[in-house]
C-alpha cells in the first residue's frame, strides 16, 4: 500500500494538470530505507509529449547525486497519461527499473465515471505489474 500525503498527493495531480496536454513526471523521494514519501520533486518530461515522457538524463544525473548526498531514494515515480486511463503501458513497464518504488499513474483524461482524474498506484517487479491501494493521509 502506498501511504501519502494529502499534499503531496495535490501537487503530483497539479503537476499532471499543469503540464497537459503532455505528460507530466517526477520523483517524490524519502528517507532510505523507510519507504515514506517525503520530498516532491517535479522533473521536466524531455520528450515533451503527450504519449510518452522521458526523464532529461542530466537531470536525472543531478537528482540521483542529491539524494545520495541526502541519504534518500526515490519512493514514488509518477507520470500522467493524458488520454488513456492510469494503467502502465508497455513502455511504462520496460522503463520501470527502481522495484522497490511506487510507480504513481494519474490520468488527466476523463476515462470513466471516477471524475477528472485518476490517481493509482502500482508496484513493478521484472516486468509484473501489482496494483496496490493507494491511503491519502492528513
Amino acid at each position: 500500500m502506498l501511504t501519502i500525503t494529502q499534499d503531496l498527493h495535490d501537487r503530483i495531480v497539479a503537476h499532471a494538470r499543469r503540464d497537459h496536454p503532455d505528460e507530466a513526471c517526477g520523483v517524490v523521494a524519502g528517507p532510505a530505507g523507510t519507504g515514506r514519501p517525503e520530498r516532491f520533486i517535479p522533473m521536466l518530461n524531455a520528450a515533451r509529449s503527450p504519449t510518452f515522457y522521458e526523464f532529461d538524463s542530466g537531470d536525472l544525473l543531478k537528482l540521483y547525486r542529491e539524494m545520495d548526498d541526502r541519504d534518500e531514494e526515490p519512493v514514488v515515480v509518477y507520470h500522467s497519461h493524458t488520454a488513456t486511463e492510469a494503467y502502465p503501458s508497455r513502455t511504462d513497464i520496460s522503463y520501470a527499473n527502481e522495484p522497490g518504488a511506487h510507480y504513481v499513474l494519474v490520468s488527466t483524461a476523463d476515462t470513466d465515471d471516477a471524475g477528472p482524474f485518476q490517481f493509482r498506484s502500482y508496484r513493478i517487479v521484472d516486468g509484473e505489474v501489482t496494483e496496490e491501494d493507494v491511503r491519502i493521509v492528513g
